[in-house]
């Protein structure tokens, strides 16, 4: 139901490796699908898929969800995209809503 891109200069495979060590911890969510391109973890919260293509300089990152934008699940996922690191040389980070 909530859908999310972000754009980052990681390639495909380190954005995965990090949805599965981040999704689990911080949501409780089991991988249940992949492939070399994308994603999909399930669990109590719910359902997220996780598609990373790169092009030219970037990899697109889309995530979908199957909540409401306002779910605990939708704003974790916000907070992984905007730990993506979005130019060279940029570490992401928290928002400024958020503590470090």
């Amino acid at each position: 139901m909530a859908g999310y891109v972000r754009k980052t200069v990681l390639n495909p495979g380190d954005i995965l490796e990090r949805a599965k060590e981040v999704l689990p911890e911080r949501i409780g969510l089991s991988r249940s699908k992949g492939s070399k391109h994308g994603a999909t973890y399930t669990g109590q919260e719910g359902t997220v898929s996780i598609s990373a293509h790169p092009h030219s300089m970037y990899t697109e990152v889309t995530v979908q969800t199957d909540q409401l934008r306002t779910s605990r699940m939708d704003y974790e996922i916000q907070k992984f995209l905007n730990q993506l690191p979005y130019e060279v040389g940029d570490r992401g980070g928290p928002g400024s809503g958020d503590p470090s």
